[in-house]
């Protein structure tokens, strides 16, 4: 899906070294590749150029490594074989053979091809990593793996082969598999050929592997962080339009906006909270349904939880994705590879490769992504009930009893979230001994971010559920208007979909408001009338 409310390329940005670039490129440097930038390479197709004065200290450090291959003692990556293997001697008229052998091996996905934007983040992220001049491969290598990404050609990268240590093993390797000129790939047209045709057509050349490069090719967190920076770009919108959907709920429950108030929040001074809070505030500010009820007449106290705490909820979830997205920044200024070339020269064996604080951050994004779906499906429920919805039909029915009207949508969405429950099983917990017993605990931190992929495709079809019934409740109140962000919201949504009336075929129209959602016309919607929401 392509979430593009967030972050926009259409302006030129600093990169890291001072330089500027141009509107459609992104220029890698040896500093950090930052989220916005790693985002318009994955999902909008931006090309990257690389920096001079990164591309002399990937030429410094390949030295180190040739001057290595020389040495008659072992160095591990250089003249030895690799995990397990790792105290084997390798000759030197071998290691050609012995990288090119590590690539063809370690390429043993299986399953379904995942998503083109997954692997361009990923192949993004190892070309960062290769800048760094940690690594010790060839200029012409990074040339060559650059050329990949802005030919639009993306390896075939399969669902199953990586248990999150050393890294990303699997996935990378098909990505230095199609650098070698064998293996599957897509085109920029998305016609899947052989890796060998697609580089010929792009007037590209195979690289033949040299030391150590096999190696920094394939180990590092880059399949699972790419889908992290994916995951917090799709998050930071979808619990805008969380707030949103919240409080369509709210107004058109006839609940009240005064648990919203900036002197109640600060007595918790969450910022998530505070934050969420404020685009309540923003969102129902005027409203005349609100008014309607607003006087000593009303006896209801107070609201069900569903609706008074969700600046609560949405704002710990806000929260969490503020700590993920600390930890990917971290990530993204890390050199991840094994063995790795120290600032002094050295080459030293590490752990760096090992994807724990990627893998617990994805999973807490997934309890989050399970909970705030789990809060708007209660709130689509309270519509639909009316001993709860304070005076509208029964499932919001044309024809009480001949029309059943929303619900089954409501069972989608139950549905769903039923299965978003699952999702938020951590991954990161499981462990299974690899390598002949090298490799015995693993972060599993590409199931991790594979699910929560999922997850996070299911919070927006929760929250379009919740935008349609909100907006069928909120034109049945008529002839009281709505908010003047609410109503800006209910207005997009009726221009797509029908309003109130009998029964109809609603799949097509859950798949139409979902688009809204993940699309941000939403939140650009509601922005549209109230400004910029937090």
């Amino acid at each position: 899906m392509d979430l593009s409310h967030a972050d926009h390329t259409s302006a030129p940005e600093p990169s890291t070294s001072g330089r500027r670039v141009l509107p459609g490129s992104v220029l890698l440097c040896a500093g950090p590749l930052s989220s916005a930038d790693l985002v318009a390479v994955a999902r909008h197709d931006a090309r990257v150029d690389l920096d001079d004065d990164a591309l002399a200290g990937v030429d410094a450090s390949r030295r180190i490594v040739e001057a290595l291959a020389s040495d008659p003692e072992p160095h591990y990556g250089v003249s030895t074989g690799f995990g397990a293997l790792a105290t084997t001697f390798i000759e030197p008229d071998r290691r050609a053979q012995l990288q090119a052998s590590l690539v063809r091996s370690h390429a043993a996905g299986s399953g379904t091809p995942v998503e083109r934007e997954v692997v361009r983040a990923l192949m993004a992220l190892r070309l960062s990593t290769l800048l760094t001049g940690r690594t010790g491969v060839r200029v012409e290598t990074v040339r060559a793996y650059a050329g990949l990404l802005n030919a639009g050609i993306t390896p075939v990268v399969r669902e199953y082969g990586s248990l999150g240590c050393s890294g990303d093993l699997a996935p990378l390797a098909h990505c230095a598999l199609a650098l070698m000129g064998e293996g599957e790939v897509d085109d920029r047209d998305g016609v899947r050929l052989p890796a060998a045709e697609a580089l010929a057509a792009a007037g590209l050349s195979p690289i033949r592997l040299a030391e150590k490069e096999g190696l920094a090719l394939i180990n590092g967190t880059d399949g699972m962080l790419g889908m992290l920076a994916l995951a917090l770009h799709d998050l930071r919108l979808l619990l805008t339009t969380a707030d949103i959907a919240a409080g369509m709920s709210v107004e058109g429950l006839l609940g009240t906006d005064a648990v919203f108030a900036a002197d109640l929040q600060a007595l918790r001074p969450q910022l998530g909270q505070s934050d969420s809070a404020a685009n309540l505030r923003t969102i129902l500010a005027g409203s005349p349904v609100v008014a309607s009820h607003r006087g000593p007449e009303c006896t209801r106290v107070q609201d069900a939880y569903s609706l008074r705490c969700a600046p609560q909820v949405h704002g710990a979830a806000r929260d969490t994705v503020a700590h993920a997205a600390l930890v990917a920044d971290r990530e993204l200024a890390s050199a991840v590879d094994n063995p790795v070339l120290t600032l002094d020269g050295r080459v030293e064996s590490n752990g760096n490769f090992h994807g724990a604080p990627v893998a617990y951050v994805l999973d807490f994004l997934a309890i989050v992504v399970a909970d705030v779906a789990s809060m708007s499906e209660r709130r689509t429920d309270r519509f639909l009930d009316r001993s709860r919805n304070n005076g509208l039909p029964p499932f919001l029915a044309h024809e009480v009893g001949v029309d059943s009207g929303l619900m089954i949508a409501q069972y989608t969405a139950a549905g769903i979230v039923s299965e978003l429950k699952r999702l938020a099983h951590p991954a990161s917990v499981d462990s299974i001994p690899s390598s002949a017993m090298q490799e015995d605990h693993v972060s599993m931190g590409w199931a991790a971010a594979r699910k929560l992929r999922r997850a996070i495709d299911g919070l927006g079809r929760v929250l379009a559920i919740e935008l349609m019934t909100a907006s069928r409740g909120l034109q049945l109140r008529g002839p009281l208007e709505p908010a003047a962000g609410t109503g800006a919201v209910q207005r997009l949504v009726h221009s797509r979909i029908d309003g109130a009336g009998p029964d109809r075929f609603l799949s097509p129209e859950i798949e139409v408001v979902t688009e809204l959602v993940q699309s941000g016309q939403v939140v650009t919607a509601a922005e549209s009338a109230v400004g910029t929401l937090r």
